[in-house]
């Protein structure tokens, strides 16, 4: 995992954010340009929203951000205040909103958790586990809502052609047996056995055409056993409390647009339902995004699953989502970031 400072400011430079607003810009423009259901009226449609959903919605993303806050003091066991935690939590929304869904902040995540006074192993361990706690929910919520939700998870394409349902199911396929395998993996080398982890991975690499790799699975396999110490002899209230952490996280993520829809909709309770199911399976298919923080992907996949309950409003809808769960995040990282890299490098 490269840490280094200059490969962490490539990732945290404020210059990053217009990559993605450029990129989502263009995905609305053209969405905009090619769907003829999408007209300039539409746009005075945003205006429809009720206050009182809107709200709703500010104050759940507000309580998800606190969870956030929470759920890292929790792993660093209190080391971090909470106003160092808040810090960290926008830097690190902010790493993972200008680099792809694929590749995440992760490393850059390690970095900022050892200028914050957390020990290499420890800042690694932490971010790892993170990586894994937020990656099981997935792994697990998705074939139960799949359930909960009799067969009518993936949207019914109408406004392209139908075969763009079956790529949706496609790609939330690879993408949760990607997902699945990364997170059983990495359970296995973090609380099991590092030790045979990193055997297995020098083995592998040692076949001819892996072994330019080899060098990077010596170094993981290094990772993998250091996170596995620090994170050792941990009491079980330490594993309750950032597990319902981490499912308060998601479930406040995801309600908050359940809460936008509301907006502009009236909803009955099983569509509540359906809407928070498919946001986790949209969310499963983004996280193979190429884009910095799926920007543009994210606008294009709303569109296909929330069009049939937002019909006009979708657009619009779309719009708002992304102005409230991601942008801010672009926006409070270059105003945090100067700063914290001020105090951290240049203090006198």
């Amino acid at each position: 995992m490269e840490i280094s400072r200059k490969s962490a400011f490539k990732v945290l430079n404020p210059n990053n954010i217009w990559v993605p607003i450029l990129v989502g810009l263009g995905i609305v423009f053209l969405l905009f340009y090619f769907d003829e259901s999408i007209t300039a009226d539409n746009l005075k449609l945003i205006f429809d929203a009720k206050f009182s959903s809107i709200l709703v919605a500010i104050l759940v993303l507000l309580a998800r951000d606190a969870g956030y806050a929470y759920r890292i003091r929790t792993l660093t066991d209190q080391k971090l205040s909470w106003k160092r935690s808040i810090v960290v939590i926008i830097l690190w929304e902010f790493a993972s909103a200008v680099t792809p869904s694929v590749v995440g902040g992760t490393a850059v995540a390690v970095f900022i958790l050892t200028y914050e006074g957390i020990n290499f192993g420890k800042s690694l361990a932490y971010v790892m586990l993170t990586a894994i706690l937020d990656n099981l929910f997935f792994v697990v919520a998705a074939p139960v809502v799949m359930l909960l939700t009799n067969g009518v998870i993936f949207p019914k394409v109408a406004t392209f052609d139908l075969q763009i349902g079956s790529s949706l199911q496609f790609f939330f396929f690879v993408s949760y047996g990607l997902i699945a395998i990364y997170t059983l993996v990495m359970s296995y080398g973090l609380f099991v056995k590092p030790r045979a982890f990193k055997w297995f991975l020098l083995k592998v690499t040692a076949i001819k055409f892996l072994r330019k790799w080899r060098v990077k699975a010596n170094q993981y396999g290094d990772e993998i056993m250091i996170a596995s110490i620090e994170i050792k002899g941990k009491l079980a209230a330490y594993w309750i409390k950032i597990s319902l952490a981490t499912l308060f996280i998601w479930c406040a993520r995801y309600l908050m647009l359940n809460s936008l829809v509301s907006a502009y909709t009236e909803i009955t309770v099983p569509e509540h339902m359906v809407i928070f199911s498919r946001q986790i399976i949209m969310w499963i298919v983004m996280l193979i995004s190429p884009t910095p923080g799926s920007s543009g992907t994210a606008e294009f996949f709303f569109n296909q699953f929330f069009n049939e309950y937002l019909g006009n409003y979708t657009f619009v809808s779309s719009i708002f989502w992304r102005l409230m769960s991601y942008y801010p995040y672009l926006l409070l990282g270059a105003i945090f970031l100067p700063r914290w890299i001020r105090s951290k490098f240049f203090k006198k």
